[in-house]
């Protein structure tokens, strides 16, 4: 399971209705190779396919791959805002350590 914050589904919320998304749409996660820490996040708004799993909180949903659930299980989804920089974050108990930016992380060891 994946959770999302209230204060991230708050933002989501805003995000979708600003990006006039169509109605089903929202917030895709994916795991990628690269970043400083050897896999990284990436956000987008898309709608959902019929091999992703949706996790929904407050009317507002994350979408995600089968390849990404295996990196994301058990992650929250928070929404931070700071003087350097805001937006979506994941705390995730997979990750051996993250990357400063925030965006990239290494998977424990198997």
């Amino acid at each position: 399971m994946i959770t999302l914050t209230d204060t991230a589904a708050v933002h989501l919320q805003q995000l979708l209705l600003e990006k006039n998304a169509q109605a089903g749409s929202g917030l895709r996660i994916l795991v990628e190779k690269g970043g400083c820490a050897g896999w990284q996040y990436t956000m987008k708004i898309d709608q959902a396919q019929s091999v992703d799993r949706l996790f929904s909180h407050n009317g507002v949903s994350l979408i995600v791959d089968p390849q990404s659930l295996t990196f994301l299980e058990g992650c929250r989804i928070d929404y931070l805002e700071s003087l350097n920089d805001s937006g979506f974050r994941v705390d995730n108990p997979n990750a051996e350590r993250n990357c400063g930016c925030g965006t990239s992380f290494e998977p424990k060891a198997a």
